[in-house]
């Protein structure tokens, strides 16, 4: 695709599960950027949302996921993302909560560097800014349209 369009702006959808363990929530910290998200990525071709969720899920934290529940989709000009490569992406984020898993916790991966369950009073400061919005309305635990 990129040998055909270059850097222009792709617009992607991407699935990401908000893990909870009691008031805590699973982040993971990356290994290409100083920054601490959810679990997830990108859809690929002809997969449900929940099944990239789930697969982007086990992929980078080792766990299987029990039921999802829909907690939001997040969309605007804080889904950007322009690459050190110069490849532009607007990101359509579908976003699940998840307290039931299985498992054992990969620390580390290609895409993480460790994980950890955080309070909601004690969240890193470095939180990725594609996510923030969605971490923070689970903190404050809102009721949320279905669209944002």
């Amino acid at each position: 695709m990129r040998k055909m369009i270059g850097h222009e702006p792709l617009l992607t959808v991407g699935c990401g599960v908000i893990i909870e363990r009691g008031n805590q929530i699973l982040l993971q910290h990356r290994t290409d950027a100083d920054v601490w998200c959810i679990p997830g990525g990108v859809m690929e071709l002809g997969e449900k949302v929940e099944e990239a969720a789930r697969r982007e899920t086990e992929e980078e934290t080792g766990l299987k996921i029990g039921d999802l529940e829909f907690f939001g989709i997040y969309s605007g000009q804080e889904g950007f993302t322009r690459y050190a490569s110069g490849d532009q992406v607007y990101s359509i984020q579908i976003i699940f909560k998840a307290s039931c898993f299985s498992g054992n916790l990969i620390q580390k991966s290609d895409e993480t560097r460790a994980h950890a369950f955080f309070d909601k009073q004690n969240l890193p400061a470095n939180l990725n800014s594609h996510q923030s919005r969605f971490i923070m309305d689970w903190v404050q635990q809102m009721p949320l349209p279905i669209i944002k």
